[in-house]
């Protein structure tokens, strides 16, 4: 019980903060996501054991140049370039969840995920509430409400009824039912989002909440298995009952490309 009241007060915390600063403007959103990824980057690098402070430089380098300025002055070849590379590493890193064996984009290469999986993580969260140029907050908000639904049920409904493990191997306390769960959770939350919010029709909210509900839980195992890896149990302990940022915003971060790419498509078909 002292458990679930640490976890949701530390949560509404954490998702006040994050709502407000996107409801402010766009310097204290991108603000906010730097320190965000700031501290997620140094949870990163000490589970892959990376001492070299390059990638403290090109989070707010690619910040900059690619999610402040991208949206006024368009550079549709070289993001999607990029945008395709990080698909093509989240895919890679899913590949080695299921291996048995150490890859070596897990084991040994570290600038790799560090740049194309945490960084670029970031970069695609921070362009997800553009449309056509325009800065939609509602966006974004929606998109997180939909991972946080997604989490919520998964966590409820794996510990209350979970009994088929998904991975254990990797991430013993996930359950098939958890998962399912979280997908009826975030299916369930789009339907509210869409009566919420002024911006994409029904169909759009329904596969942005499988989507989210299939990366996110991809992108937990991804986590799991780095910190498999590295012998320990949480990334850190800046949030109380949820352990580090890592461990908050690992869904997210996995999922963030396949979103932006998603969005990306129902723009130019629409």
């Amino acid at each position: 019980m002292r458990e679930i009241v640490v976890r949701s007060i530390s949560g509404i915390l954490y998702v006040l903060v994050v709502v407000f600063s996107m409801y402010t403007s766009r310097e204290l959103f991108m603000i906010l996501f730097l320190i965000l990824g700031l501290q997620t980057l140094k949870e990163f690098k000490k589970l892959i054991h990376l001492k070299h402070f390059i990638p403290y430089l090109l989070l707010p380098i690619s910040l900059l140049l690619i999610s402040y300025f991208y949206p006024d002055y368009p550079g549709d070849i070289i993001l999607y370039t990029y945008l395709g590379i990080s698909l093509l590493v989240s895919i890679l890193l899913a590949k080695d969840v299921q291996s048995t064996k150490n890859s070596l984009l897990l084991k040994k290469q570290k600038y790799i995920p560090t740049m194309l999986y945490i960084i670029s993580g970031f970069v695609f969260l921070t362009l997800i509430p553009f449309s056509k140029g325009v800065f939609k907050p509602e966006i974004i908000v929606g998109v997180f409400v939909l991972i946080w639904c997604n989490d919520t049920f998964a966590y409820v409904i794996g510990k209350s009824l979970g009994k088929n493990k998904l991975l254990e191997r990797v991430s013993p306390k996930k359950t098939i039912e958890g998962f399912f769960g979280g997908i009826l959770g975030a299916v369930i939350a789009s339907f509210i989002i869409f009566n919420v919010l002024d911006i994409y029709t029904i169909p759009v909210w329904i596969s942005l909440a499988v989507i989210i509900s299939v990366c996110g839980s991809i992108g937990d195992l991804v986590q799991s298995n780095y910190k498999r890896q590295a012998g320990v149990k949480d990334s850190g302990n800046v949030m109380p009952g949820h352990g580090g940022l890592y461990d908050r915003l690992d869904s997210a971060i996995y999922a963030s490309p396949f979103i932006y790419a998603f969005l990306q498509l129902i723009t130019y078909v629409s």
